[in-house]
């Protein structure tokens, strides 16, 4: 083997330690000129084989593109790459920041990479290997398309590397990626190189998750279904009874939850304690267990953390990596404004860093997350609090992961983890090379069930799902390149549409099932007296009929009610027909404020209720009239007694059974459904099967085909729906574009062209608002202000109420914005789509107030946002500002937007961008 692949033997020679068998297996196969998914855990060790590729690049005179999700993790990935190969070799692009862009070897990000594609760029030239990092990330809804352009406009004699984290259905994904890309090997590693214990916190008790007797836990891998740990089923169960009784007691618990200080007495007298940060923290010291990631799912919680260990005087480092931390953070912090220091929160930042503690989230200043990771990396700093987004791509691994609650806040509500999330996270504890093993803690919870627990550590993968959809600017940019009909047929070979093709196998296969067995029933139900189906359509034309009058005359019954409802006053003395307030009721309030009248009544039995229209199957009237008291409250019991007195008296002498109406039968009548069924009916005696001795068997035959002919049509209607799901998508994207002017026939129009520039969500918006030239007449800050609202998203509903706003001209602009808006988005419900969201303005101040040169502490102070949240607005507010200059060509507005790109790129902006 080695005589056949030499490429792989003087690459593995590179390497202290020998490469696994599944990574030789894909070097070997990428040398042989076979494309490869390689799916495996977090730390498997899955980047030395795109290293491999940019091995064989270099050995065989190509280039090779090493692409990645994010630009933390592209820059990480060009460092290490000019450490092993020099700088005059390796480029980087990331779309704000170039460097050696004509290098053999370039890394960028995944957005990157396609922008050149469409822009047919001359960098392409000579590309041999591109390196797909985190292939994964094509199933994330708002960027997962751009990973399925690239696959699939990739030249052919480029081979492709992807790596993807453990998922469930590679052998999937790779059948794709060989239909679009040519032969690809996928190579599926699903054991970790360390093995992973997993344990539940307990106070400062630290139980395994797993029985010890299980062989494959007690090495450090679980299967599913592996036995869960007895000592915790007894304390879930100690501590249910607990929960039940202090419920039954009806006392009210005491103290803090979260506090060591206070522990809850359970079932059998036992004590378990929550535990707090601090004794986390302290427990992991004791046990070697150091350095350690905590992830906890909140920004607040991930810095409340940091600040409690420093209250609590914890000190992780030695006076030496206190000395180096505090170099380092002094170095990485130099070129920040000094008036800025104190705003970001810098010596608090410095404090908790030389004592081994950080934070890590999308709201740190970019900076600060840049030395955290280094730092933790060099091992100088122990504990990381961070957020699920460190776990996206960062390598940054430890010997201990902790997760401080199994569930989270996903922008809508409390949701458990997943399986696949669980893996995500826990999947960074057990360095290799370092660390002989690694540990996923879950710290204990009230009401927590271990065995759910033991079902997400045990169920590492997850299946990947596209979330490819055709943007506007995909779709010009596609048309420009290829013409709509080609493009249509790229789009088909989408691993979205291959997904649901597959499931359309499946539906088909049932389908196929049906009308063989409507053969079988057919052939079942014939007579010998004439055509059965024929005399079976007329039974069932007659059942139809009949039971189209009933739902007819019910409708018209429900009609009459809810115009009877709607003339009832405050007053009226009815009598409610049915539900559990049947009886005489007086009306306090119509209840015609919306949509169906809900009548407010008081009923006899003093009960003060709405009613709902279901309470009304038949019309209802005023059987008399009483007064009622001026300043009724029906939730006062006493005027409540009162007045139901007062109603008992009104209605003593009526009859409820005398004073509801008769309900109307079902039947019809002397009208045309009558004579309809009648004639029906007799066509049905004359008919020659009408005699057969065997006609009810017959019947039961034609009626199992009637019913499996209806399960059929939906079969094929489901079918229908799957069958080129994104080609009808794009369809419908070019049609709104041709109403618009953007294209005509299989060209894009010149009034589209820069809509190819535009990379944004928001692309129709800002390409038709440059059309319309709302940006023209604005000053750059202004102009600032105005794009802000085309890329900001506030995390809250409620983060953009009442949003403070400069002068007039950006209102107006503003306002004709979300006019624009408006128009847009009525023209996509009229063609089924769903693509743009409204200007979102709780960013306008905050951008102008920068562009126009205010400090930092002033716009944090105002927009209340913090500074690695202001900063990375900022730099999608850079990003759709330079796409306009692009897309504005030789019009006065380039020269705007660029002018608005360099007063927005100024202090930590402009340092922050420089950072990655």
């Amino acid at each position: 083997m080695s005589d056949a692949h030499p490429h792989t033997r003087t690459f593995e020679a590179l390497y202290e330690f020998p490469l696994d068998d599944f990574q030789l297996r894909a070097c070997r196969e990428i040398e042989d000129g076979r494309g490869v998914l390689v799916a495996a855990p977090t730390g498997s060790g899955k980047t030395v084989v795109g290293e491999f590729a940019i091995h064989l690049a270099l050995e065989t005179g190509r280039k090779a593109f090493y692409t990645t999700p994010i630009k933390a993790l592209s820059n990480q990935k060009f460092h290490d790459l000019v450490r092993r190969y020099g700088a005059e070799r390796v480029g980087l692009l990331t779309g704000d920041h170039v460097v050696n862009g004509e290098a053999p070897i370039v890394v960028m990000t995944t957005e990157v990479l396609r922008n050149m594609l469409y822009a047919g760029s001359s960098t392409l030239l000579g590309l041999g290997f591109v390196v797909m990092d985190e292939v994964h990330y094509l199933a994330d809804r708002m960027r997962g398309a751009v990973w399925e352009e690239v696959i699939i406009h990739l030249p052919e004699s480029v081979t492709l590397v992807s790596l993807s984290a453990t998922v469930s259905n590679a052998e999937e994904f790779g059948e794709w990626l060989e239909t679009v890309r040519g032969e690809t090997t996928t190579i599926v590693e699903e054991r970790r190189p360390v093995p992973l214990f997993q344990h539940v916190m307990l106070g400062r008790r630290l139980l395994d998750l797993f029985a010890s007797s299980d062989v494959d836990a007690s090495a450090g891998f679980v299967k599913e279904g592996a036995p869960v740990n007895a000592e915790l089923m007894r304390v879930a169960r100690d501590d249910w009874a607990s929960q039940r009784l202090m419920r039954d007691r009806r006392s009210p618990r005491k103290g803090k939850p979260g506090s060591s200080k206070n522990p809850r007495s359970v079932g059998n007298g036992r004590r378990v304690w929550i535990p707090s940060r601090v004794d986390v923290v302290d427990r992991l010291e004791r046990e070697g267990l150091l350095p350690a990631i905590v992830f906890i799912f909140s920004r607040a919680g991930c810095d409340a953390a940091v600040t409690q260990l420093v209250s609590a005087n914890t000190r992780l480092t030695t006076p030496e990596e206190r000395d180096e931390i505090y170099a380092r953070v002094q170095e990485a912090s130099r070129s920040l404004p000094e008036e800025d220091l104190q705003v970001l929160g810098y010596h608090e930042f410095l404090d908790g860093m030389t004592r081994g503690i950080a934070a890590h989230h999308a709201g740190l200043l970019p900076a600060f997350k840049l030395v955290v990771e280094e730092l933790f990396q060099r091992g100088l700093v122990k504990v990381v609090f961070a957020t699920e987004t460190l776990a996206l791509g960062i390598n940054m691994p430890a010997r201990t992961v902790v997760i401080e609650k199994l569930s989270k806040w996903n922008g809508e509500t409390h949701a458990d983890l997943t399986p696949g999330e669980y893996t995500q996270l826990t999947g960074r504890a057990g360095r290799r090379g370092l660390d002989v093993e690694g540990h996923a803690v879950v710290l204990w919870q009230p009401g927590m069930n271990p065995r759910e627990v033991a079902g997400l550590a045990s169920t590492r993968t997850y299946p990947l799902r596209s979330s490819f959809r055709p943007s506007y600017n995909m779709a010009v940019n596609l048309v420009h390149q290829f013409g709509r009909e080609r493009s249509r047929e790229l789009l088909e070979q989408s691993f979205a549409q291959f997904q649901a093709d597959k499931a359309v196998v499946g539906l088909a296969r049932q389908l196929h099932k049906a009308e063989e067995a409507l053969t079988g029933y057919r052939e079942a139900a014939t007579c010998h007296l004439g055509d059965f189906m024929e005399y079976a359509d007329l039974r069932r034309r007659i059942s139809e009929v009949e039971k189209g009058a009933v739902r007819e005359r019910r409708a018209d019954r429900r009609s009459e009610a809810m115009d009877s409802l709607a003339k009832l006053r405050p007053g009226d003395i009815i009598n409610v027909p049915t539900g559990k307030f049947r009886g005489f009721a007086v009306v306090i309030d119509p209840g015609l404020s919306g949509e169906e009248p809900r009548p407010q009544v008081v009923t006899l039995d003093r009960q003060a209720r709405r009613l709902a229209p279901m309470d009304f199957p038949e019309p209802v009237e005023s059987l008399a009239r009483m007064r009622l008291p001026k300043t009724f409250n029906p939730r006062n019991p006493a005027q409540r007694r009162d007045l139901a007195a007062a109603l008992r008296n009104k209605t003593h002498a009526l009859d409820p059974a005398t004073t509801r109406r008769t309900p109307a039968r079902d039947s019809f009548g002397d009208s045309s459904v009558d004579r309809q069924v009648a004639d029906l009916r007799a066509q049905l005696k004359s008919h020659p099967c009408h005699q057969c001795p065997e006609r009810e068997d017959h019947a039961r035959w034609a009626e199992r085909w009637f019913k499996l002919t209806r399960d059929a049509e939906t079969l094929k209607r489901r079918v229908e729906n799957r069958t080129n799901t994104v080609a009808r998508t794009f369809d419908r994207v070019c049609d709104v574009l041709s109403s618009l002017g953007y294209l005509e026939g299989e060209h894009v129009t010149d009034r589209g062209r820069h809509l190819r520039r535009i990379y944004t969500d928001m692309d129709l918006v800002a390409a038709e608002a440059m059309r319309e030239g709302l940006f023209d007449d604005l000053t750059p800050s202004e102009l600032a202000a105005v794009l802000s609202a085309l890329v900001f998203e506030a995390r809250r509903a409620d983060d953009a109420s009442s949003p403070k706003l400069p002068g007039q001209r950006v209102r107006d602009v503003l306002g004709e914005l979300v006019r624009l808006w408006g128009h847009l988005d009525a023209l996509e419900r009229q063609h089924k789509l769903d693509f743009l969201r409204e200007p979102d303005v709780g960013f306008v101040w905050a951008a102008w107030r920068w562009a126009e040169g205010d400090e930092l502490d002033d716009v944090l102070m105002v927009t209340g946002l913090a500074a690695g949240d202001f900063v990375r607005w900022m730099k999608q507010l850079l990003d759709l500002a330079g796409q306009v200059a692009d897309a504005a060509a030789d019009a006065p507005l380039r020269k705007n937007a660029r002018e608005t790109v360099k007063l927005l790129k100024r202090g930590v902006v402009a340092y922050s961008v420089l950072a990655e």
